[in-house]
């Protein structure tokens, strides 16, 4: 697995525990992470990089996510979903390095490995709608 996979699967896993648990999410990461697995330490400093991304732009990622959710308010939304869509939107918001389409891509096949059977499509629809009303990187 590759780092940049490794790290969004880590922030994935952190967001959703934060959901959940009041403080910080930097003592997660240490619940989650296996510090053999290959890539381990890019893999963090992504995750970090998302994860911290994620907290610090929620309330704009948040306010996308709605506008492009048709007849889905965020709170009606699975947890693991949302938690994927704020970290594909922070990407696609605030990482010009991260081409749009290789975003849509990792949270489809973060989808299928932690969310449910209508997970992929669901998070795929949204995020296309956002992404066709960016512009370009590069």
């Amino acid at each position: 697995m590759g780092a940049r996979r490794l790290g969004r699967e880590l922030a994935l896993q952190m967001l959703y525990s934060r959901d959940y648990a009041a403080g910080e999410a930097a003592p997660l990461l240490e619940l989650v992470l296996d510090e053999s697995e290959p890539g381990a330490a890019a893999g963090r400093s992504f995750a970090d990089d998302l994860v911290r991304g994620v907290l610090e732009h929620r309330q704009e990622i948040d306010t996308a996510i709605t506008g492009a959710s048709k007849n889905w308010s965020i709170g009606r939304m699975a947890r693991v979903d949302l938690s994927i869509l704020r970290m594909a939107m922070y990407e696609l918001l605030f990482r010009s390095d991260i081409p749009k389409n290789v975003t849509i891509n990792e949270a489809i096949e973060v989808a299928k490995k932690f969310g449910t059977e209508d997970s992929p499509a669901f998070i795929n629809g949204i995020l296309d709608e956002i992404a066709s009303t960016l512009p370009d990187k590069g």
